[in-house]
């Protein structure tokens, strides 16, 4: 059963410094060949100011601190019976090569779930970004699902 008094517990926050090398690594691995990915050239004739992140390219925040790891021993979760249930992307303001971007972590909300396989704990992380200027950029939502 999943313990529910972890919902609105925090973790430290972290920070990710966003690299012109890092973009183009990510857009590699996901096998995008958009050029706004890879050409600045492509980027500016396009109206931004550099290189843009792929849409999915904050995964490589919360991967980079390693707070992951800590998440999942801290709420005593077994990786062998975790399940990816969701993400979602909520942008408010573009983050761009050379912005250092700060992230917070909370447990959003936490329940479980019959399903044909047995019952399922669901739990939902929120993490906010925010720039180097203190401005709210980005609002990542993943959903882990533990299988019993």
């Amino acid at each position: 059963m999943v313990d529910k008094s972890i919902i609105g517990r925090e973790y430290p926050e972290f920070t990710f410094e966003v690299e012109k090398g890092k973009i183009k690594e990510f857009a590699r691995a996901i096998g995008d060949k958009n050029p706004l990915y890879y050409d600045e050239k492509a980027a500016k004739e396009a109206g931004f100011e550099g290189l843009v992140l792929p849409p999915s390219f904050p995964t490589v925040f919360a991967m980079a601190g390693g707070l992951m790891e800590v998440m999942l021993g801290d709420l005593k979760l077994d990786l062998s019976k975790i399940l990816h249930g969701g993400q979602q992307y909520e942008y408010f303001k573009p983050i761009k090569p050379g912005d250092t971007v700060t992230g917070k972590v909370r447990i959003a909300n936490a329940f479980e779930k019959a399903g044909k396989a047995g019952t399922m704990d669901f739990i939902v992380m929120e993490t906010t970004y925010t720039n180097q200027n203190g401005e709210r950029v980005l609002v990542d939502t993943s959903t882990m699902i533990q299988r019993r």
